[in-house]
């Protein structure tokens, strides 16, 4: 597409400054990543939250841009191609907000490679697994009487939080000394899961020496405080 108003979410939500990032959202897990990540970079947005209540993330509009109606969903009226670019899927757009702003992505090829790494154990392990554990205990699933599904969802999201906390003795973030997506993936999650979803003792939250620490570390970060009320009601 050559121009941000051939993309059908622009009818539904119409931009005030079509020279600056869009954002479509809301304050969930996936959605506040892209939030945190934009106001970490300093860069420009402007944000439009995605009502699930109303459902609009079922809407066609909606689903031309995020085919799985998931938040969130970004427009980049300045895409690398000199066109405007449209991303969902929250992994790759802090992997396309990093690239952009040469930020919270390591410059060195092995620890790029590391982090990218790190962000990938997110989508592929902790993800997954901790939307289970919230399915069993918070939704429709905590109507079924079978205690299994809980205690296995559980048990997996307390193994791979064991990883995490093993990952982080002797360092402050992921990556050591430096901040990265890597965390602001991993920590999003993590805060809805013994907050939102009430699974502290599930999955032996209290137990972990380092990980309780490094999520006190990221809720102090100013950006982090300004990207959790990002596209609120």
């Amino acid at each position: 597409m050559d121009a941000l108003s051939d993309f059908p979410i622009t009818r539904r939500w119409p931009t005030k400054h079509p020279d600056r990032l869009q954002l479509y959202s809301l304050p969930a897990p996936n959605g506040v990543k892209a939030a945190i990540m934009l106001e970490e970079i300093g860069l420009e947005y402007e944000a439009h939250r995605v009502d699930f209540g109303k459902r609009d993330q079922h809407t066609p509009e909606f689903l031309s841009l995020s085919p799985y109606g998931k938040v969130p969903a970004i427009i980049d009226p300045n895409g690398p191609s000199g066109r405007p670019l449209g991303l969902f899927e929250s992994a790759a757009i802090l992997q396309y907000l990093a690239d952009k702003s040469g930020q919270l992505l390591p410059a060195d090829a092995n620890a790029r490679w590391e982090c990218l790494a790190w962000l990938a154990f997110q989508v592929a392990g902790t993800g997954p697994m901790f939307g289970q554990v919230g399915y069993f205990k918070k939704f429709d699933g905590a109507a079924v009487e079978d205690p299994r599904p809980l205690e296995r969802y559980a048990s997996e999201s307390a193994k791979l939080l064991r990883i995490l906390d093993a990952r982080l003795e002797g360092r402050v973030w992921i990556m050591g000394d430096d901040y990265s997506i890597a965390d602001i993936a991993h920590l999003s999650m993590i805060r809805n899961l013994i907050g939102f979803y009430d699974a502290r003792d599930h999955v032996g939250f209290d137990a972990l020496k380092h990980v309780p620490a490094w999520l006190d570390r990221w809720l102090e970060r100013s950006a982090v405080q300004r990207g959790l009320e990002v596209c609120g009601a």
